[in-house]
């Protein structure tokens, strides 16, 4: 560095050297910043965010969490080549984003989150909204971000910036440790004058590294794939980061092995293609499911082999099947005891189809495929005259399905939707986004927003049932304000109707889920036409199916957000495909539906392998 310096506040620096930190394609790694300000950020981030200007744009969202939810979904839509920052006050400002770095931290998504701290000088302790510990100084609330972020640092000096921020950087953009970084900023250091070397304000490309897999690695699992007789693939968010679609296609077309996608890889390639045979374990098609269930080798790529996936370990039936495990980071590469093969996924997929030459297989029944795409289409029609009062899941699903385009984009997170939606939903390339590393309620209107933010020219269809919707839904009135237009089906069953069929698959009693069965004074009429209307968005009530899909139509072209109400039947699951999932069941004390419901969890524990 030259000798040169420029002297700013703390605060003034990051902001300036954040705003020339540029991706390969030439643009901003951070394209702006989040800000709810409050008084750990509003005089230090505040006026350095106002000074910076254009060159790192600042956007007022409603709630600190939805704020970083918003921001994950924009760094999830563009493969993680690009993120947001999001910055809070102290305390519950900053409380309020743990939640969604653990969201980030679960599905490896960049996010820089810059919470105000506590004085680093500590001549007002104990401050406004101060947590204190009784026998530890050095602790604020911002400790509690440690474990949900991939790289936190508290900085109590000025200078600390000139190796926090290079750090913090190198995380957001290392695909082997991608996920979210917390620089807990001390509110009186954000003011504190320091000369930074002028240098350190130079613009810099961050790279995307694509590790390239070992030898040894290449040649074993080769040889694994030359000995199997029916292997299938399970894709996941790996393939979408690494962009490897097109030589996961080629792949696949060559050595003719079927594939099936979790929730983060669903979209990779689309549902059309003749190898892809749907989604796997709990939220699995039927073709999917019995693919797996006689694989004799599983090739994961890109996926941590969540339970879903895998149906709590008891999908993968075969006797002698093998599982190999193709990831950027060893921890997950590892895990089963699978064969790792550590390597970026494009990669991997390129060197391994080198090694196999022209091997095919042909053992995978095409025919189970059309069966299951006939059971799709049984369980999504629209009901017949004289059928069911209200609509299912599946039903909407299948109206929402009618209506897409190759530009639609179907999303969710938690509640009855996301599983539904992995098993029925006919994604085009890139049509799918879903949050379910985590599954957390209140990330969809959020998340829908950073979609279309991320990418303008989509058709993003938010999924919601209302219950979500009642935990977070303010961001509407920031995309209404934003001009950010997106479609939200908001699914009112009255209640948590999927965790109460959980429920009473567990042998419970219907308890505390529906409002029906909880302890109010009267039932609730949320008006959630009013609700949204009142936020700025343009709102109806869909009176049946076919006046969802033409209510959804009419909603393209719109400059701000529309929502749909649609009431739904509770009961009913998604109706096809699916696999058991362990959830603990009590083993003594309850009626004979318990008793019941813990003899079938043991049958199905009894499956259960998770090692070779």
């Amino acid at each position: 560095m030259s000798e040169a310096t420029i002297r700013l506040t703390a605060a003034q620096a990051m902001m300036r050297w954040l705003s020339v930190q540029m991706a390969e394609d030439g643009e901003r790694f951070i394209e702006g910043v989040w800000a709810i300000f409050g008084h750990g950020n509003v005089a230090g981030i505040g006026e350095a965010l106002h000074g910076v200007g254009d060159a790192l744009p600042t956007w007022r969202g409603q709630n600190e969490q939805t704020m970083a939810h918003a921001a994950i979904a924009y760094a999830k839509t563009r493969k993680r080549r690009r993120a947001m920052a999001v910055t809070s006050s102290i305390g519950p400002g900053a409380l309020n984003m743990v939640t969604a770095a653990a969201l980030a931290h679960v599905n490896r998504l960049p996010i820089l989150l810059i919470p105000g701290d506590v004085f680093a000088n500590r001549r007002p302790d104990p401050v406004l909204q101060q947590v204190e510990d009784f026998d530890d100084g050095t602790v604020s609330a911002n400790d509690c971000f440690r474990p949900v972020s991939r790289y936190f640092d508290r900085i109590s000096r000025p200078e600390l910036l000139l190796t926090a921020l290079p750090r913090a950087m190198s995380v957001m953009t290392d695909p082997q440790n991608a996920g979210p970084v917390t620089l807990a900023f001390c509110q009186d250091v954000q003011a504190e004058p320091y000369d930074y070397p002028a240098d350190f304000f130079e613009p810099r490309v961050w790279r995307i590294r694509r590790p390239e897999p070992d030898g040894r690695e290449i040649a074993d699992v080769a040889e694994m794939i030359a000995q199997a007789s029916r292997p299938v693939i399970v894709t996941g968010g790996g393939v979408l980061y690494s962009g490897a679609e097109d030589v996961l296609a080629a792949f696949v077309e060559r050595h003719n092995i079927p594939f099936v996608e979790t929730q983060a890889g669903k979209g990779g390639l689309a549902a059309t293609h003749p190898l892809n045979f749907g989604s796997p374990g709990v939220t699995g098609s039927d073709c999917g499911n019995e693919l797996c269930m006689a694989a004799d080798l599983v090739i994961g790529v890109g996926t941590r082999f969540q339970d879903f996936t895998t149906g709590s370990w008891s999908l993968f039936r075969n006797a002698g099947r093998k599982l190999v495990s193709i990831n950027l980071h060893p921890y997950d590469a590892g895990k089963h005891l699978a064969v790792p093969l550590v390597a970026d996924a494009r990669v991997a997929l390129e060197r391994l189809s080198e090694a196999l030459g022209d091997l095919r297989f042909d053992a995978h029944d095409s025919a189970a495929k059309t069966a299951w795409l006939a059971e799709v289409r049984r369980v999504t029609d629209a009901p017949e005259p004289q059928g069911n009062a209200l609509p299912t899941d599946a039903q909407v699903i299948g109206a929402v399905q009618r209506t897409a385009t190759e530009q639609t984009v179907a999303m969710c997170a938690a509640g009855t939707m996301p599983g539904a939606l992995q098993v029925l939903w006919q994604s085009a390339r890139g049509g799918y986004h879903m949050e379910y590393g985590f599954s957390c309620m209140g990330y969809e209107v959020a998340g829908a927003m950073g979609i279309k933010i991320a990418s303008p020219e989509k058709d993003v269809v938010c999924f919601v049932g209302d219950g979500s919707y009642m935990m977070a839904n303010s961001e509407l009135a920031t995309a209404v304000m934003r001009r950010i237009p997106f479609t939200v089906v908001l699914t009112d069953n009255r209640g948590y109707g999927c965790i109460n069929r959980l429920q009473i698959e567990c042998g419970g009693a219907e308890f505390n889920n529906m409002y029906k069965d909880s302890a109010v004074e009267a039932q609730p009429e949320i008006d959630f036409v009013a609700h949204a209307r009142s936020m700025g968005a343009h709102a109806v009530k869909a009176a049946d199916i076919a006046d969802l899909e033409a209510k959804i139509v009419e909603a393209r072209g719109r400059d701000v957000p529309s929502v749909v109400v649609i009431d739904t039947d509770a009961v009913p699951g998604t109706g096809a495909g699916g696999h058991w999932w362990d959830v603990a069941v009590p083993a003594v004390g309850g009626p004979e539906r318990l008793e019941e419901a813990r003899r079938r969890y043991d049958a199905s524990a009894a499956l259960q392998r998770t090692f070779n």
